[in-house]
């Protein structure tokens, strides 16, 4: 009998990462369960193509499957996951866009570059004035407007919520290019939202 049906407990990711370490198909099962909405929303926002999005959530999990032995549970597996996602992710941009380099690691500017810009002030509620699935259309086309690689690390850090540091691991950068990434995502954000409020009329507030 499977120890998944063990009453409390035992459903923590590291226990189903060690259950299916040891062949334990269901937890597994549990896992892709637990984790693939997720792994399938950041493949969507990166890759910005449902069926290729569909691609990637299979290609991560097959993989996290197969090289399940050489996960070292130095992060949590969760992390190991979207490191496999984002980087199928990118390859699938890649393809798409042969005659252009799609890459986390392009150059960019430190922080030390001046960034901030006088932006208009949101006020009112927002809720009053759009209904939440317009309010969740409008975000996403932003955030969808992003490079690849601020959108990226905006992805992992405020709608994933990993932390800096595991941000970091996932796309091999010092933890100083994550934080500068994530301060010109959220800037360009709340330019191209206020842009859009201000087309329609409305003063919001801000959510970043």
């Amino acid at each position: 009998m499977s120890s998944l049906s063990a009453p409390s407990g035992v459903n923590h990711e590291e226990d189903l990462v060690a259950q299916a370490r040891a062949g334990d198909a269901a937890a597994f099962t549990e896992l892709v369960s637990r984790y693939s909405r997720k792994i399938f929303r950041l493949a969507s926002h990166i890759t910005q193509n449902s069926a290729d999005a569909e691609d990637v959530l299979q290609e991560t999990f097959l993989k996290a499957y197969t090289h399940l032995g050489d996960f070292q549970g130095n992060s949590r597996f969760y992390t190991w996951v979207v490191r496999i996602a984002v980087n199928e992710s990118l390859m699938k941009l890649r393809k798409r866009r042969a005659d252009r380099t799609v890459s986390i690691d392009e150059p960019f500017p430190t922080e030390d570059e001046e960034l901030v810009r006088e932006i208009a002030v949101w006020e009112g509620d927002p809720e009053q004035r759009f209904t939440a699935g317009q309010l969740r259309a409008i975000l996403d086309e932003a955030v969808d407007s992003l490079r690849p690689a601020f959108r990226t690390v905006f992805l992992l850090r405020d709608v994933d919520e990993l932390s800096t540091e595991e941000t970091a691991s996932v796309l091999d950068l010092s933890i100083p290019a994550v934080k500068s990434r994530l301060l010109r995502a959220r800037l360009q954000l709340r330019e191209k939202l206020t842009r859009v409020f201000k087309r329609k009329g409305d003063d919001v507030l801000a959510y970043l």
